[in-house]
C-alpha cells in the first residue's frame, strides 16, 4: 500500500500547532514557578523541622512520584470537582497537577541543595551576628539556587515536554492540536511529522537559553 504525503492540510492548519506550542510553553512556565514555590517551601520543612514536618514531606513527595502524571491529571479533573464540589476549567485543573507534580520532585532538588550548603558559609553568617532568618535568605537560599541551576533546567524542560499529556482533557496544547488536525484531515503521519521538530527544536532552545542564564548567574557569584 502506498503512501502518498500531503503537507497542505497541515500547513492550511499550521496556526493551530503554533498556537498550541506557546499554550505548551505558557503551561510549563507557570507550573515551574509554581512549583518552585511549592519545593522550596516544603524542602526548609523537611530541613529544619523535626521528624513530624519530615513525615508529611516525605508523604507528599512519595505519592507524588509514585503515581502516573496521567492518573494525577484525571484525578484532579475528574475527582476532586465531583468529589469536592470545585469547579475550574481543563488549563486550570492542569497546572494545578503539574505545579503539585513539580513541586514533588523539586522538594527533592531543593532539599539537596540546602544539604551541599558549605556550612563554613553558615558560620561565617553566625559570625558576623546575621539571624536565622537573615542567614536563609542572605546565604542559603543564593547558595543553593546556584547549586541547584542544572537541575532546574532539566525540570522546565522535563514539564514542557509533560505539557503534552494535557491533550487527554482537552487543553488546546501542541499535542491537542496535531490530534485536531489528525482527526480532521487524517493526516497522521505528517502533522507528527511536523510537531516532532518543533519539540526538538523548542526543547532545545530553551535549554541553551537556560545555559546562559547559568553561565551568567555562576560568572556573577
Amino acid at each position: 500500500m502506498d503512501y502518498h504525503f500531503n503537507f497542505r492540510y497541515i500547513w492550511k492548519h499550521f496556526d493551530r500547532l503554533l498556537d498550541g506550542l506557546v499554550l505548551s510553553l505558557e503551561l510549563a512556565f507557570i507550573s515551574i514557578l509554581i512549583g518552585i514555590v511549592i519545593g522550596l517551601a516544603l524542602a526548609l520543612v523537611h530541613t529544619d523541622f523535626g521528624w513530624k514536618a519530615r513525615s508529611f514531606v516525605a508523604v507528599y513527595v512519595e505519592g507524588i512520584r509514585n503515581v502516573p502524571l496521567l492518573l494525577l491529571v484525571y484525578l484532579v479533573f475528574y475527582g476532586l470537582p465531583q468529589a469536592g464540589g470545585m469547579e475550574y476549567s481543563a488549563q486550570t485543573s492542569f497546572i494545578i497537577t503539574l505545579s503539585l507534580y513539580s513541586g514533588a520532585y523539586l522538594v527533592e532538588v531543593f532539599r539537596s541543595g540546602f544539604d551541599a550548603v558549605p556550612t563554613g558559609l553558615i558560620d561565617a553568617g553566625k559570625a558576623i551576628g546575621l539571624t536565622p532568618w537573615q542567614r536563609l535568605i542572605y546565604i542559603r537560599i543564593p547558595t543553593m539556587f546556584r547549586i541547584v541551576l542544572p537541575s532546574l533546567s532539566n525540570a522546565f524542560i522535563s514539564l514542557f515536554k509533560d505539557t503534552s499529556i494535557a491533550s487527554v482533557i482537552a487543553v488546546p496544547e501542541l499535542t491537542y492540536g496535531a490530534q485536531w488536525i489528525n482527526f480532521n484531515t487524517f493526516r497522521i503521519i505528517e502533522v507528527y511529522v511536523v510537531i516532532t521538530p518543533m519539540y526538538l527544536v523548542t526543547g532545545y532552545a530553551i535549554l541553551i537559553g537556560l545555559r546562559q542564564i547559568e553561565n551568567r548567574y555562576l560568572k556573577r557569584s
